[in-house]
């Protein structure tokens, strides 16, 4: 476009120059000519626009603006003197936006790792506004004025003001996975044609799985007692004094009795949603692993085989079975060293089968 526009500008400066020796009368005359070439242009048109290259509204929009919008309109011109004005508004923009660049920048953009830095304080900390997050920059050594951190927030959909103070329940069960117990009942029926009831417990931060036992009447006092124990083995393991909730639902197999004895133990009972089982979601997705891996594969022939079962399969879950939840490890068992690639070719990997192959577990050779 410039090189046009330049070759443009040469011609009408050299056809300048041809007007010099003519009189006012022969400039008259060639003004007539022209307008009447136009005018017989415009009619060949009708209602369809011409085609001007860029270079051409440029230099029509530098030589006729200054004339004014009166004199344009005195013109026969082949555009509209509204449209000649914005041609060179147009241009004197894009002429500003040039000696700006060249300039140097105006405001710099954000850094975009301190964006989300910005975003990711305001996801860990729901109750802090954006005057609480350009505080805590600030601490790190990170300028930046609090109109830009509110900025950053609002383009991203986060409500800059400290409006988020509500916790929602899943926020509350990461924030307290290391002190959350989940309870809850799972039915089968063996062969006999016997219902059964498992009672189950599940650690949320070690994934750790306590199966408390089985029976084909889950009185209040089997209850009670399977809840003592439970807390029993908890102390004797030293985890009692972490855990400080236990979650369940509202079944009427729960009697009231457990709950004062878990208060007393300093564990608070924390009733989910009726009919709402992704409040105790982590029980619940063992319970679809239990049945999928255990309960639909095998026959149970009665209430001993069951609990049989049951014992292996809490081996097996605790001690083998990985979770992405633990970067692949197991509730019980630590990820082992990784093996050089020399350490690979020479490895032997042996199986061990349990509840007659239903389960397989992989160990490395001695």
């Amino acid at each position: 476009m410039l090189v046009r526009f330049a070759y443009l500008a040469v011609t009408h400066a050299f056809g300048m120059l041809r007007l010099l020796p003519m009189t006012d009368r022969e400039k008259d005359v060639e003004i007539l000519a022209l307008r009447h070439q136009l005018a017989v242009l415009q009619r060949q048109l009708g209602d369809r626009r011409p085609r001007l290259w860029p270079e051409d509204r440029a230099l029509l929009a530098a030589l006729l603006v200054p004339l004014g919008r009166a004199a344009l309109r005195r013109l026969r011109l082949l555009v509209s003197p509204d449209t000649v004005l914005r041609w060179h508004r147009n241009l004197v923009k894009r002429r500003h936006v040039r000696a700006s660049m060249s300039r140097g920048p105006g405001r710099p953009r954000t850094v975009a790792s301190i964006r989300r830095l910005v975003l990711r304080l305001a996801a860990e900390n729901p109750s802090w506004g954006y005057r609480r997050i350009h505080g805590e920059l600030a601490l790190l050594g990170i300028s930046i004025a609090p109109s830009t951190v509110w900025e950053i927030l609002k383009r991203a959909g986060v409500e800059p003001a400290p409006l988020r103070v509500s916790v929602t329940w899943a926020d509350f069960l990461r924030s307290q996975a290391k002190a959350i117990l989940a309870m809850d009942f799972i039915e089968t029926v063996t062969l006999t044609g016997v219902r059964q009831y498992i009672l189950a417990v599940i650690h949320h931060a070690s994934r750790r799985v306590h199966i408390l036992g089985t029976t084909t009447h889950p009185i209040h006092a089997w209850v009670t007692r399977a809840v003592r124990n439970l807390l029993m083995d908890l102390e004797d393991a030293g985890h009692l004094v972490r855990v400080r909730f236990l979650v369940r639902d509202r079944d009427a197999k729960y009697p009231a009795l457990i709950d004062e004895i878990l208060s007393g133990a300093g564990v608070a009972t924390v009733l989910t949603g009726v009919r709402m089982p992704r409040m105790n979601a982590i029980i619940e997705r063992w319970v679809r692993t239990l049945r999928a891996e255990l309960l639909d594969r095998m026959l149970m022939w009665n209430e001993a085989h069951l609990r049989h079962a049951l014992r292996e399969y809490e081996r097996h879950y605790n001690l083998h079975r990985t979770h992405r939840s633990l970067a692949a490890a197991a509730p019980l068992r630590a990820l082992p060293l990784v093996l050089e690639p020399g350490q690979i070719e020479r490895l032997t990997v042996h199986r061990r089968d349990r509840l007659g192959g239903i389960l397989h577990e992989y160990q490395r050779a001695a």
